[in-house]
């Protein structure tokens, strides 16, 4: 069996359909998308659905969260990823953590809302 192959974007066929089916897409769908068959993306899940039980049973991770980005602009990344030699979702991870752990998030978002009190 190989290695992930990389989707849509994503890392991997199972992280791709995960944020496909996130974003409320039918499995029809999701398949016509990453160009498979329905019973491929039903067979994926179910996989990605075992591994993430075995791995956390027991362990004590960090919460993840699913981000969904649209198709337009993980195109926009897509140079940005390949010039640093990384996935474009890797690539959107990092600009968030930066964007967050470097407090840029007033910086970037123009958007009036610490000048005006707007909620936090």
């Amino acid at each position: 069996m190989g290695g992930p192959i990389p989707c849509l974007g994503y890392d991997s066929r199972s992280q791709a359909i995960a944020a496909l089916r996130a974003q409320g897409q039918s499995t029809r769908e999701i398949a016509r998308r990453v160009g498979i068959e329905p019973k491929t993306v039903s067979a994926l899940e179910a996989s990605q659905n075992r591994r993430d039980t075995s791995r956390t049973q027991g362990s004590n991770l960090p919460s993840w969260n699913t981000v969904a980005i649209d198709a337009d602009t993980l195109r926009a990344l897509r140079p940005h990823a390949a010039r640093r030699g990384i996935s474009v979702v890797a690539l959107a991870r990092n600009l968030l953590i930066v964007l967050a752990d470097d407090n840029l998030v007033d910086a970037l978002l123009d958007d009036d809302a610490t000048r005006n009190g707007g909620a936090a």
